[in-house]
């Protein structure tokens, strides 16, 4: 009997044995894990208090956002991952069809608290919301984030720096009796991979990544920290471009303004202006810098130095400006005292009696002979030349007299003439034998229309028809009922018993057979450049 029934199950199934076919959810069941469950979540997993619970971190630098020196703030884009070790998950991969991993929600599983000292800002990244199990307990959770920190920052050799910025890691609550923070990459294999991930580092230069660990006390209790510092350099060539080499330009151009010829300030003017433009350059050097430093930056001393320099020349020029003006002004002074002496003595030479009565009548009767000679041929031309413009405005006025009289007798000239009826007479309506043909062609039109109606009537009559007949044979076919099929969403969610309790949806990978991917389609549409 045994014998024939293998025969027969080996002819049903073809020849072939079926397969079993594992899923996460069997998983799941056998681990019960479940949100409401808080065996996994409320406690560090650990079956042995005294064990430490060793959580192995990753650091890798995707990307420098920026580095703000004013108020001292340093952003980088990172890519943190976390591994620890949870005891009391384990299951046999035989068991299950060899499947030795599983991803689950972070909310049904503890995770360590840790955060980041130098945060002075709230993440508003997305949290990846799975975490990663492995069959002998291995947890592992990878988050992406954008940390906004402080960075104490030495700008003494700016734009030429190089600044180095830490992120300390530890735990808020366990101490190290409880929680161990190891790097899970040095900082060789980290600073190499970091390069060939980092997508964006603008102004700056990552250098390296180096890792530390500290023990960082406070009362009875002790936490451990973990130090990945982050080392840069800036690229100067934008700095050197345009804030370096336009004070020195400015500067010769104050050395060259010594050649300039001094004629009514115009010197003065010119280093005012090129004093001005520094001061500009300074207050764009003044935002960009911190308030407070240990050193003064070399950039600032070279700024005030060649402030200083074209300061002295602005002086130097307002003194010779000075000088030059005082010794023209005695000069003009000297001068003027000569010619009032000279004058004098002209006119203590002239006030004598004699030449009195000798040089003014003839001087006085010669005036008035050449006045009456001079003035009457310029009197006798400017009378013609009145007369002549008096009679061709006299003359122009008289033509448009005679142009305005023979417009006049045109107009009334048409009125007497029989020229206006007739055009009048071509505005009156047409004459009445024209109106029989009008009316024949509407009575013509007006025949056609009674056939035209009488077949509109058929065709409506005969389309009634046939819809009256197809609703009978409709009603005859369901014995008089129309049935109506009431449908709601909630039907359809009954059926695949999608409930908040139900955690089938929502542990697992969506898939029945384990072995197979789930694939993903990503579409991505540009809706908007809103800023570069």
């Amino acid at each position: 009997m045994t014998h024939v029934a293998f025969l027969l199950l080996i002819v049903f199934t073809g020849g072939s044995f079926s397969e079993k076919v594992c899923s996460y959810h069997d998983v799941v069941d056998y681990l019960n894990l479940t949100t409401n469950s808080g065996v996994y979540k409320l406690t560090r997993p650990v079956l042995n208090y005294k064990h430490p619970t060793v959580v192995q971190l990753d650091i890798i630098l995707y990307a420098i956002l920026a580095v703000i020196e004013k108020t001292q703030t340093f952003i980088p884009f990172v890519w943190a991952t976390m591994t620890w070790n949870n005891e009391r998950i384990k299951w046999d991969p035989d068991q299950f069809c060899g499947i030795n991993s599983i991803s689950v929600p972070r909310e049904m599983l503890w995770m360590p608290d840790l955060f980041i000292y130098e945060m002075i800002q709230k993440d508003d990244s997305p949290l990846n919301p799975y975490m990663y199990v492995l069959n002998d307990g291995t947890v592992t959770c990878e988050e992406d984030l954008r940390v906004v920190s402080t960075c104490r920052m030495d700008v003494h050799k700016f734009p030429f720096d190089t600044q180095k910025c830490t992120i300390s890691i530890g735990s808020a609550i366990h101490c190290v009796d409880e929680l161990r923070i190891f790097p899970f990459s040095n900082a060789s294999r980290a600073t190499q991979f970091s390069r060939e991930v980092m997508k964006s580092q603008g102004e700056w230069e990552f250098l390296d990544l180096s890792i530390s660990s500290n023990n960082f006390t406070f009362g009875i209790k002790q936490w451990e920290q973990l130090i990945y510092t982050f080392t840069m350099k800036r690229r100067p060539l934008l700095h050197v471009i345009n804030f370096l080499l336009p004070i020195l330009f400015f500067l010769s151009l104050d050395i060259a303004s010594f050649f300039i010829a001094d004629h009514r300030g115009e010197k003065l003017g010119f280093k005012v202006t090129v004093l001005l433009a520094i001061s500009v350059l300074l207050l764009i050097l003044n935002d960009i810098l911190p308030s407070m430093s240990n050193k003064t930056p070399l950039i600032a001393t070279y700024c005030i130095v060649i402030f200083a320099m074209m300061l002295l020349s602005l002086l130097e020029t307002i003194l010779v400006t000075y000088l030059m003006e005082k010794d023209s002004a005695s000069y003009e002074k000297l001068r003027l005292k000569n010619n009032l002496e000279e004058q004098q003595e002209k006119v203590n030479n002239c006030n004598t009696e004699e030449k009195r009565e000798n040089c003014c009548p003839c001087i006085c009767k010669v005036s008035d002979s050449e006045k009456q000679h001079e003035l009457l041929p310029v009197a006798e031309v400017v009378n013609n030349s009145i007369q002549w413009r008096e009679s061709h405005v006299l003359l122009l006025i008289l033509e448009e007299l005679k142009e305005l009289q023979h417009t006049l007798n045109l107009h009334l000239n048409c009125r007497h003439q029989p020229c206006c009826h007739q055009t009048s007479a071509h505005l009156s309506p047409p004459p009445r034998h024209s109106l029989p043909n009008c009316i024949n062609e509407s009575a013509a039109v007006s025949g056609d229309a009674p056939r035209c109606s009488h077949h509109s009537h058929k065709g409506n009559r005969f389309v009634d028809a046939m819809m009256l007949t197809g609703f009978i044979f409709l009603l005859f076919l369901t014995d008089g009922v129309l049935p109506e099929n009431n449908c709601s969403y909630q039907d359809v969610l009954n059926h695949l018993q999608l409930t908040k309790t139900n955690e089938l949806y929502s542990m697992t990978r969506p898939v029945k057979n384990y072995k197979r991917p789930t694939q993903v389609s990503l579409e991505v549409l540009l809706y908007a450049i809103l800023d570069v």
